[in-house]
């Protein structure tokens, strides 16, 4: 009499009620992952898009490390990165600042470049006793809800995506006056058509009814995961599916943070 074999799970994966992000417990990020382990935890990535690892307090070499494992580094333009790691970006923000907090708006990570990173990674230093949260909107999720005629109507367009708008020479860092502790570099390679500017072969005024009623859609309650932050946590997101949205609610405090990217395809 056969039995089924049960492949033996070597991590734990807890997913929210939705399925859209989980928490991965089991295993130490500061070591190596065996090539099992790991395809288990790109498994899990793959299935919920948002994942989260507790309780990992990693040096700089291991993030590094751990990134790798994923993919080869994206490229981080526009922000300057840490001394001596070109592809770590310390988010910090001082108790005293009266900018607005980075990443105050719904996003996918550089989606204007040529081939925008498939995975972010955000590992927690310190974080505030209040506020600081990262809202993620599930895309695919949104996509479906929509009906077949919204799909057909959607099915062939091409969005004009664009870095002008945050970080061109006229953009809105560049017209910050409050002091910001991160060094934003505000740059004229931002000013080519290269985040959403509108759709090609369409007017600004059809564009901006289209995306308004997609940018609604997808952030909506029901497509919306928010994250608590606890310190020593590594958080990666998919930046093909999903959206994320930096929230404030800790002046006063500190708040750092280190990320690091994952190149991805261009996308077709």
């Amino acid at each position: 009499m056969s039995q089924t074999a049960t492949r033996p799970s070597h991590i734990h994966v807890t997913p929210n009620e939705s399925g859209f992000g989980a928490e991965i417990t089991g295993l130490d990020l500061s070591q190596p992952l065996p090539p099992d382990v790991l395809a288990e935890v790109k498994q899990a990535w793959a299935d919920h898009a948002v994942v989260w690892f507790p309780d990992q307090p990693l040096t700089h070499d291991q993030l590094e490390a751990f990134t790798l494992q994923i993919g080869p580094f994206g490229h981080d333009p526009f922000i300057a990165p840490m001394e001596d790691r070109p592809h770590i970006l310390e988010l910090r923000r001082a108790p005293d600042e009266k900018a607005r907090n980075f990443g105050a708006g719904w996003h996918s990570d550089w989606s204007f470049q040529d081939a925008p990173p498939a995975a972010t990674l955000l590992h927690s230093k310190v974080v505030p006793p209040v506020g600081g949260d990262t809202l993620y909107a599930d895309c695919a999720r949104a996509y479906d809800a929509l009906s077949g005629t919204m799909k057909n109507l959607l099915d062939g367009l091409v969005a004009i995506h664009s870095a002008a708008l945050p970080y061109g020479t006229k953009g809105v860092f560049a017209q910050e006056t409050e002091a910001r502790t991160m060094k934003i570099i505000v740059s004229e390679e931002a000013e080519s058509p290269v985040y959403t500017a509108g759709i090609e072969g369409m007017t600004q005024a059809e564009s901006a009814a289209i995306l308004g009623f997609l940018y609604n859609h997808m952030t909506r309650d029901e497509f919306v995961y928010r994250h608590k932050w606890r310190a020593n946590m590594l958080t990666m997101w998919d930046n093909r599916c999903t959206l994320h949205f930096a929230d404030g609610g800790y002046d006063g405090h500190l708040r750092v943070m280190h990320r690091t990217t994952v190149a991805g395809d261009a996308p077709h």
